[in-house]
């Protein structure tokens, strides 16, 4: 089996790593194969939704050690130090492959078992995580000097706040799927076996909705981070007003009778 496989489910995508041998930890011919079917999933206009899942029982173990290992004995250290990017790239590549990546499209982790170091990265990469009751996350690592150099000092400060994305930064700990749900870093917990599952019936949700509509709001939020308020609201009226159209067409569905007492 390839370490990165696409399966086509009428416009969901679900890319699986698979990498058993090492709890699907990622080097660097698999971070170019993710990078790939990702930017080939955004590139898709039949595509709609992508679901992010870890084969054989694990989401991603991070970054993979033993490859490292080899890189430093091999003296090609600077393997990790030459993936340098333009901030205004919305397609470089990282160390863990998709990373850096700045889609026009959802993407939902379907979180089994480890999902730690660069593994939790890609989970925190992701717009929802859906986890399993058994699965866990955790920056495992702190104990090897491995920085966070895949968005996870950026987002994971951005999802949970400050006072509990140190509290993981710098102690490495594992967190439980319960936990996860409380600080807000799942947003869904299932039971053992049932991510992909769950993940996949999410992203028919999703790609149910008027598509261009979704796209503007989740465009939206991302772009206000860096903006002040008046100019967040700005951006967020620039992008909406051009789906008005869309939005008469729904008072017409549901002056007719679809979707009342919050019915979808």
């Amino acid at each position: 089996m390839a370490p990165v496989n696409i399966e086509q489910l009428d416009g969901i995508w679900v890319i699986t790593l698979s990498r058993p041998e090492v709890r699907n930890a990622v080097d660097s011919p698999t971070a170019q194969a993710l990078h790939r079917a990702f930017l080939a999933f955004d590139d898709d206009p039949l595509a709609r939704v992508a679901v992010f899942h870890g084969a054989h029982g694990h989401f991603c173990a991070g970054w993979d050690l033993q490859f490292g290992a080899r890189v430093a004995s091999s003296g090609e250290a600077s393997a990790l130090g030459d993936l340098d990017f333009a901030s205004d790239d919305p397609r470089a590549i990282g160390p863990m492959g998709p990373s850096r990546l700045r889609l026009r499209k959802p993407v939902i982790a379907a979180v089994s078992g480890a999902a730690v170091a660069g593994g939790m990265e890609l989970a925190l990469w992701c717009d929802l995580r859906v986890m399993e009751d058994d699965a866990y996350f955790g920056v495992y690592c702190r104990r090897f000097g491995v920085p966070l150099i895949d968005g996870g000092t950026v987002r994971l400060p951005r999802l949970i706040g400050m006072g509990h994305a140190m509290d993981l930064i710098l102690t490495g700990r594992q967190v439980k799927a319960d936990e996860a749900l409380r600080l807000g870093l799942a947003n869904r917990v299932v039971p053992s076996g049932q991510a992909r599952e769950a993940a996949v019936a999410l992203a028919r949700q999703l790609a149910a909705f008027p598509q261009a509509t979704m796209l503007a709001d989740r465009e939206s939020a991302y772009a206000q981070w860096d903006l002040p308020l008046g100019e967040a609201l700005q951006q967020e009226w620039q992008r909406g007003r051009e789906r008005i159209p869309d939005a008469l067409q729904g008072a017409q569905r549901f002056a007719a009778g679809q979707g009342r007492h919050g019915r979808f």
